[in-house]
């Protein structure tokens, strides 16, 4: 079954109201490094690529770090996830050493049991981009149910968020020369029918918000130019942005078209698209429509709903039909009420079924759920315990769905299950990519500076002597209601633990842990509870004499980016190695720096005083300082991130160097917001990283 989970599709793209953005910040030497593929900016990013990376390059370790990444992300005995496809078979996105771009190809269930399976190819994008000599990566399809045979094929110029979108058709393998084609923009689309698509893009005339994304939604008729689509639905400038999305029942046909208008970050309002026009749903602000099962439209809370009965964190759902006949008199029945120490971490639906799956105390588990004239039934699939459970693709044509079994140390099995019967089986395993033996994986709970307990995995070997001399590598994201769960990542194994390094994850507040209460915890004016809740996490490893600031290093990407600038500004006496990865820097001016004005929610405005002094207490670029004990940090960044913005990167790493510091500078010219474009890209990424790492802790 398609998801319908929104918050998915916004993540760390989504989205908010503000106050008009601040002008840039006055007498910042910097500010002309934002003109992002200026020839003065991307003159300096080549400058410091060549100043850096011969540091790191030359190190001896260099070359075998890079060799073993790139073994393992180009590993031909890897897991290929497939999703289900209307016309009976999987798809699967490939990468690896001779389809370094990628490949979309499909496979049947009985040869996809088999050691090897037969693929067949349906869009080699590597060859598309040779004979069009571009620079494409491939950014996903949306294909139209119930056959799943024409789908919009999103293609990304280097990795950026902006995406082309056209028609292709999976039978003939071919893009339709009279199909669909939307140029490239940040947009969403939406299959409403064969010849109908439900548009969010610029068209022009101030139709996108302030963060940059559409509110104006748009009915698109085949075989019409696109500037005559009929509007369907407009938000407003102060709006995040409006995204259209369509429920159907399992056999595909559309029971209802939807747009869900992002007024801030975390609060969007969600509208019935129809001959009435557009119908505003009762749903409260703080709501995630997940999707539809038998009739019902199913959704979770991150607020309470007290004229119903509801909670936040709470999963609910309303039958569809009552809904739409008058929104108002429509009442909701509770499926599931996670306790204190319980979070939602995902949903999936299945013909005939709902599959949740849920945290306690950052370990998973997953409970199907059906509905009936009494309520909703559940009952818990057999899955091993004390790992993460990863709700995969579900069948719309039965009830099996694909789950993932991870933990620190035990490769990835990849599970299909069937939530009308319950029975599960092991479908494929990954081989063991370094040697585990010897390691263990531990649980502890640090506490934080206002007495909240926080929780954090640390892998190690079992010799580790208590000296607080191991070099150790602790990471986390704190934001956006993200939770970071135990899984197996194969190059920490063998570029780090295999190497003698200790593994910590922090499963701070701004996360999802404990649903949507442990994310709010850490908003705004409170966002320095995430950041003193890394320090907590960091100080106890060196009260167990884990480690010493010495050998202790950070590690931390996008908004785990900014915890790192702020983790180099405020306390420099944790760690002797922190990489900050795309990074949010220059807080003060974050809201009109790519996509920041979207994030209002998550961190505040700058343009508000009251919100700006919150701010500036803890912006890591306007409060770095002359004379401090900074360690050697790694900077990295990609031209092509369209998310956040290249800017603070390059900001940051320049004032350093004004404040006579040492650091490492890396821009990779391609690569997006994962600052890797391909599987070569990523392998010299994660090799300069440990490669640093390395030198800052080990040596």
């Amino acid at each position: 079954m398609r998801s319908y989970l929104l918050a998915a599709a916004m993540s760390l793209t989504a989205l908010t109201a503000f106050a008009t953005p601040p002008p840039p910040t006055p007498d910042d030497p910097y500010s002309w490094m934002e003109e992002i593929e200026g020839d003065r900016a991307m003159a300096w990013a080549r400058a410091e690529n060549a100043a850096s990376l011969p540091k790191l390059q030359s190190d001896p370790r260099y070359p075998a770090l890079r060799g073993e990444a790139l073994k393992i992300l180009q590993a031909r005995d890897r897991i290929p996830g497939v999703s289900f496809s209307g016309d009976g078979k999987l798809s699967n996105f490939w990468q690896d050493a001779t389809h370094v771009r990628g490949i979309w190809r499909k496979t049947t269930i009985e040869s996809y049991r088999t050691a090897e399976p037969v693929w067949e190819t349906v869009l080699d994008i590597d060859a598309l981009a040779k004979a069009e000599d571009k620079n494409w990566v491939y950014k996903g399809a949306s294909c139209l149910a119930p056959e799943d045979r024409y789908c919009l094929v999103g293609l990304s110029d280097g990795g950026k968020d902006a995406v082309v979108y056209r028609e292709f058709d999976t039978v003939t393998k071919t893009f339709l020369t009279d199909g669909f084609v939307l140029p490239e923009g940040k947009q969403n689309v939406s299959w409403l029918d064969r010849n109908t698509l439900l548009v969010a893009r610029d068209w022009g005339g101030g139709t996108v918000t302030r963060s940059g994304y559409a509110f104006v939604v748009k009915a698109w008729k085949r075989g019409t130019p696109l500037a005559s689509a009929a509007e369907l639905f407009r938000g407003a400038e102060d709006d995040v942005g409006v995204w259209p999305f369509v429920l159907r029942d399992a056999d595909g046909a559309v029971q209802a078209a939807m747009a869900s208008r992002g007024r801030t970050t975390f609060e969007s309002e969600y509208y019935l698209l129809g001959d009435k026009g557009a119908v505003k749903l009762p749903f409260p602000l703080k709501t995630s429509i997940r999707g539809l099962v038998q009739g019902r439209v199913v959704f979770s809370l991150e607020q309470d709903w007290d004229a119903h009965g509801l909670k936040q964190g709470d999963l609910a759902a309303f039958d569809l039909a009552a809904l739409k006949a008058s929104p108002d008199a429509a009442r909701p029945t509770l499926i599931l009420r996670p306790t204190a120490r319980q979070a939602i971490e995902g949903v999936t639906i299945s013909r005939n079924r709902l599959i949740a799956g849920l945290f306690e105390d950052v370990k998973g588990k997953a409970l199907v759920y059906t509905p009936g004239p009494d309520g909703w039934s559940s009952k818990a699939l057999d899955l091993p315990a004390n790992a993460t459970i990863g709700l995969g693709s579900a069948s719309d044509t039965d009830d099996r769905l694909f789950v993932s079994v991870t933990s620190y140390l035990t490769p990835t099995t990849y599970w299909l299950a069937d939530a009308a019967s319950g029975k599960v089986e092991t479908i494929k395993a990954s081989p063991a990519r370094f040697n585990a033996e010897g390691h263990v994986v531990e649980q502890f709970f640090a506490t934080s500076k206002d007495g909240t307990k926080v929780p954090y995995f640390v892998v190690r070997s079992k010799d580790l002597k208590y000296d607080g001399q191991a070099p150790t590598l602790v990471y986390a994201y704190g934001g956006f209601q993200v939770s970071q769960k135990p899984g197996y990542s194969a190059t920490v194994g063998k570029l780090w633990l295999e190497r003698g390094g200790v593994y910590v994850v922090a499963n701070i507040r701004g996360g999802g842990e404990y649903g949507p209460a442990w994310h709010q915890a850490g908003l705004k004016g409170d966002r320095q509870k995430v950041f003193d809740d890394f320090y907590a996490v960091s100080q106890d490893l060196i009260d167990r004499k884990i480690t010493s600031p010495r050998r202790l290093g950070a590690m931390g990407g996008s908004n785990g980016g900014l915890l790192m600038g702020v983790a180099l500004t405020q306390r420099p006496d944790l760690y002797n190695a922190i990489v900050i990865q795309v990074p949010l820097l220059d807080m003060l001016n974050y809201t009109r720096m790519g996509a920041g004005a979207s994030w209002v929610g998550e961190y505040g405005d700058p343009a508000l005083p009251e919100e700006r002094a919150w701010i500036a207490a803890y912006d890591p670029y306007s409060n770095l300082r002359a004379g401090r004990k900074y360690p050697k940090a790694f900077i990295e960044t990609s031209t092509k991130d369209d998310r956040v913005h290249p800017g603070h990167a390059r900001k940051m790493a320049a004032r350093l160097k004004d404040l006579g510091y040492d650091y490492v500078y890396y821009e990779n010219i391609d690569g997006g917001h994962s600052a890797a474009a391909n599987l070569e890209e990523s392998a010299t990424r994660y090799a300069l990283e440990f490669t640093y790492l390395s030198q800052q802790l080990m040596d």
